[in-house]
C-alpha cells in the first residue's frame, strides 16, 4: 500500500476514534440508566433539600415524600438531591440549579432574588426555634459563661440553628467574638461537638436534636437544652420561575393534603412534621425584618 494512502487510513481511524487531544469525544464515558430500553423519556425535576441532616440521613426522610410524588405525577420525574453543606447548597440554590427547593428561611428570602417563588411551606412555626445543649454536667449556667469559650454551630447562613441563637446571646450581652463559634458543618455535628467535649455548648433547632434524642438515646442522655430562642416562620417550599404552573398546582394538591391519610402523615412523620401548608413571598417579610436587624445588631451577612 502506497506510504500516502497509509497515513490517511492512520488520520481517518484518529478522527473516527476520538484520538486527538482537543476532541471532546476523548472525555467521553458511557451513561447507564435503571431503565429499560424503549421506555418513554421521563422529564426530570430535582428537588433540592437544605441540610437539614446529613445526605444518608437526608433521603431517609424526604426520601418518601418524593417517591409520592413520583408515584401520583408518573408523566414526570422527581430527583431528591441532597448537599454536603450549608455552602453546597447555597451555591446550587443561587446558580437556579434546583427546579424545586427546601430551603431555610434564610435561603429563601435570598433565592427570591435568583427567580424562585415561594408556593408553600413548612408547617409548625413554633418548632421554627434555636436551641443551645450543654453537657449535664456543664458548669455553664448563665450565657455569659460562653465567654471565651468554644460554641458550636452547622453553618454561618442557618437561620434557626446558628443565626437565632447567635442573636439570643447577643440579646443577653454575649456577642458574636466574645466566644469561639465553630461552623460544624451540620447539625448532628454540632450536637457531637458537645457530647465529644470539643465545645462547651452547641446550637441546632428542635428536629435534628429529636432525631438525635431518637437515634442515639444513650448519647442524648448525657445532654440538656440550656436555652431556647423565640420562633419564626419555618423553612418553605420554592419553585423556579420557569416550572410548569400546572404541574406545580399538581405538586401542591399532593404535598399540602399529606396530612389528610394514614400514608402522608407516616411520612410526615419522619421529618418530623404535622403538615406543608400554602405560603408566598409575603409570609416571609418577618425574616426579612429578623435578617435586617441580625445583619445591623450581631454581624453582617453576605449570600
Amino acid at each position: 500500500m502506497a506510504r500516502w494512502l497509509v497515513a490517511l487510513v492512520i488520520v481517518l481511524l484518529q478522527n473516527l476514534t476520538g484520538c486527538g487531544k482537543n476532541d471532546p469525544a476523548a472525555s467521553y464515558q458511557p451513561q447507564f440508566s435503571d431503565r429499560p430500553a424503549g421506555a418513554t423519556t421521563q422529564k426530570e425535576y430535582r428537588f433540592g433539600i437544605h441540610p437539614l441532616h446529613n445526605p444518608s440521613r437526608l433521603f431517609e426522610v424526604y426520601g418518601p415524600i418524593v417517591d409520592t410524588l413520583n408515584a401520583r405525577i408518573p408523566e414526570v420525574r422527581f430527583v431528591l438531591e441532597a448537599s454536603r453543606n450549608y455552602e453546597e447548597f447555597d451555591r446550587k440554590l443561587y446558580a437556579r440549579h434546583f427546579d424545586l427547593a427546601l430551603p431555610n428561611p434564610y435561603q429563601t428570602v435570598n433565592a427570591m432574588g435568583h427567580g424562585y417563588r415561594v408556593f408553600g411551606k413548612m408547617g409548625d412555626d413554633q418548632s421554627f426555634r434555636g436551641i443551645v445543649i450543654v453537657r449535664h454536667d456543664s458548669p455553664i449556667e448563665k450565657p455569659s459563661d460562653l465567654r471565651g469559650k468554644a460554641v458550636s454551630f452547622p453553618a454561618k447562613t442557618a437561620l434557626a440553628a446558628t443565626m437565632m441563637p447567635q442573636h439570643y446571646l447577643h440579646q443577653h450581652g454575649v456577642p458574636v467574638g466574645s466566644y469561639e463559634a465553630r461552623y460544624v458543618g451540620s447539625q448532628e455535628s454540632s450536637i457531637m461537638n458537645v457530647y465529644l467535649g470539643n465545645t462547651v455548648a452547641g446550637a441546632t433547632w428542635p428536629p435534628p436534636w429529636l432525631a438525635f434524642q431518637r437515634d442515639h438515646p444513650d448519647r442524648a442522655a448525657e445532654l440538656r437544652v440550656k436555652w431556647q430562642t423565640e420562633s419564626l416562620i419555618n423553612n418553605s417550599l420554592m419553585a423556579r420561575d420557569d416550572f410548569p404552573p400546572d404541574l406545580l398546582q399538581k405538586v401542591g394538591d399532593i404535598l399540602f393534603s399529606l396530612h389528610t391519610d394514614a400514608a402522608g402523615r407516616k411520612a410526615l412523620t419522619r421529618l418530623p412534621l404535622s403538615r406543608f401548608e400554602i405560603a408566598s413571598n409575603d409570609t416571609y417579610l418577618p425574616v426579612r425584618e429578623f435578617i435586617t436587624e441580625f445583619s445591623r445588631t450581631v454581624r453582617p451577612l453576605e449570600e
